[in-house]
């Protein structure tokens, strides 16, 4: 089902910003028995992105009290909340274009996620490149097509999800998810600063890391450097920690690591 500005609702005004130019952000939520995990952090960098494009902030009480509502009751499920700038201005310019507009969608939690938590997912390793975009890395915004293109990619090759590198060849994350790898007790990500998303479960597990007293590295790295890992992991904030069990033909263990932060992301 879908909600605009609090409403039922299946259609927008064409000339919704959105439509036109990506123009807005959106996060993806994981429900537990009806409650948003990790709200806070969703709506933490939300507020951030549209202070970043200068779209007027909802009244975020109001956009609470909507999600809730349009909450499955379900042990898990998902919510989608999409916040674009509205219809107006000219062009790319943005004068007049004042009403924000908020849509929600609820979805049922993807039964193949139970598998993949459980014995894991093979990846590729796509052609496509993410360009450079300092500006934007890291956000959410509502133009995903480099995403698109990926994922095109990965499922011609026969891949659920697939290993996306920059304009430089260094890995930044994978179609769907961000990546963290383990090397000798300590945990690896790459850097979000010039490509790439920086997801809520991302930001959840380098948390979990630090309280458990792990060392933490983010930086820069090639695919050789990531093929040296003990054991890989993805994260997204409906399927979680997800296992790599293999990437292009070699094979990694479901790491007593990997379990740990499976078992300590959900409350």
């Amino acid at each position: 089902m879908y909600w605009v500005n609090g409403k039922v609702a299946q259609t927008v005004d064409i000339g919704d910003r959105s439509f036109q130019y990506g123009d807005g952000c959106f996060t993806t939520m994981l429900t537990l028995n009806g409650s948003i995990h990790l709200w806070h952090l969703h709506k933490e960098r939300m507020v951030r992105c549209l202070d970043l494009l200068g779209i007027v902030q909802p009244d975020w009480f109001e956009v609470e009290c909507w999600l809730n509502h349009a909450s499955q009751p379900s042990p898990k499920a998902g919510l989608k909340l999409h916040i674009s700038r509205g219809a107006g201005g000219r062009g790319y310019g943005t004068d007049g274009a004042d009403k924000t507009l908020v849509t929600i969608s609820d979805f049922a939690f993807p039964s193949h996620y139970l598998q993949w938590q459980e014995n894991g997912i093979d990846l590729g390793v796509c052609t496509t490149k993410l360009g450079h975009n300092p500006l934007l890395a890291g956000h959410k915004h509502n133009n995903r097509l480099e995403q698109v293109l990926a994922k095109r990619e990965a499922e011609s090759e026969g891949f659920a999800d697939a290993l996306v590198l920059d304009i430089d060849n260094k890995v930044v994350e994978t179609t769907m998810a961000n990546l963290f790898w383990c090397k000798d007790q300590t945990l690896f990500t790459p850097t979000i600063d010039k490509a790439g998303v920086a997801g809520v479960a991302r930001k959840q597990v380098m948390s979990l890391a630090k309280d458990k007293g792990m060392s933490i590295c983010e930086g820069h790295f090639k695919l050789d450097e990531l093929y040296l890992a003990d054991e890989i992991f993805i994260t997204n904030s409906v399927i979680g920690v997800c296992p790599v069990t293999a990437i292009s033909g070699r094979t990694y263990k479901l790491g007593v690591l990997t379990k740990h932060f499976q078992e300590t992301y959900y409350p």
